[in-house]
């Protein structure tokens, strides 16, 4: 007698890739920081403040997917969410060129998106080429057409391949984490706030107090103080990864110096790049 014996065949999983393009991750993203700001939140909040009733759903589960790998919402902690301090930078840069180089980061945070940037660098190729390409590497051709739409609306979006953006990528990637700290300090007010003073004899150039002369090729970021004090950091444009590095290392140094009397130790600004 024949016996038919029924195997359960695994059926193949595409890539990870964004199914969400990136202008509409990045206002999923702004909606959830309005509501939360970067405090972790339980999946389920995060999936209801992004517009969806649950998180038990495909759409809300592939949408908070996308929301990660562009790297706007992280996951502190099994069953929670946080929005990343890089939406926060988006959302108060001081200038358009930091707001654009976030959001080059953001474009670039999907591996995929950031090799086929890499390998197409003069410009996209035909959509049935570039799908072709996405089935190549491992998509089922339906999908392979909705990662396509979501990929070029991206770059789209972020103007990638825009007259005055190519020539300095390098450039751009590197001031990139620099606009994380810099729209961080122009709105951040600590609990414990830092007791480091912004004089201008012990400062590099790059930082100054708040009577420093502002210069049309600076960008002048305030950092509020303990006793409604404020500090100023002036940031000349460009500002390459060399300077970051200076400049912490001058805020290291200025850490060394004796506590503010009955504030305790001063928060360690040095983590924070």
């Amino acid at each position: 007698m024949l016996e038919v014996v029924m195997v359960d065949v695994p059926k193949k999983r595409s890539p990870r890739a964004p199914s969400l393009p990136l202008d509409e991750a990045l206002a999923k993203a702004l909606s959830a920081y309005d509501r939360e700001r970067l405090h972790p939140a339980p999946t389920e909040v995060v999936a209801q403040n992004i517009g969806y009733k649950s998180a038990n759903n495909g759409s809300a589960l592939s949408a908070l997917a996308s929301l990660r790998y562009f790297g706007l919402l992280e996951r502190p902690r099994e069953g929670l969410l946080s929005v990343t301090k890089e939406v926060e930078a988006y959302k108060f840069s001081p200038n358009e060129a930091l707001k654009r180089s976030t959001l080059l980061g953001f474009l670039r945070r999907p591996q995929l998106y950031e090799e086929l940037l890499e390998k197409y660098e003069s410009g996209l190729p035909s959509d049935a080429n570039l799908k072709f390409e996405l089935i190549q590497r491992g998509f089922a051709p339906h999908a392979a057409e909705s990662v396509l739409t979501a990929f070029r609306r991206s770059v789209e979006f972020a103007g990638y391949f825009d007259s005055n953006a190519g020539a300095d990528q390098e450039d751009i990637a590197s001031a990139q984490p620099v606009a994380s700290v810099l729209s961080e300090a122009a709105i951040a007010q600590t609990e414990n706030p830092q007791t480091v003073d912004a004089k201008s004899s012990q400062m590099p150039a790059s930082v100054s107090s708040h009577g420093a002369e502002e210069s049309s090729s600076h960008d002048r970021i305030p950092v509020r103080l303990r006793g409604g004090r404020r500090a100023w950091l002036l940031i000349p444009s460009p500002f390459f990864e060399a300077d970051k590095a200076r400049l912490k290392a001058q805020i290291d140094l200025l850490l060394t110096d004796e506590d503010e009397p009955g504030v305790g130790n001063a928060p360690d600004v040095a983590k924070s790049w």
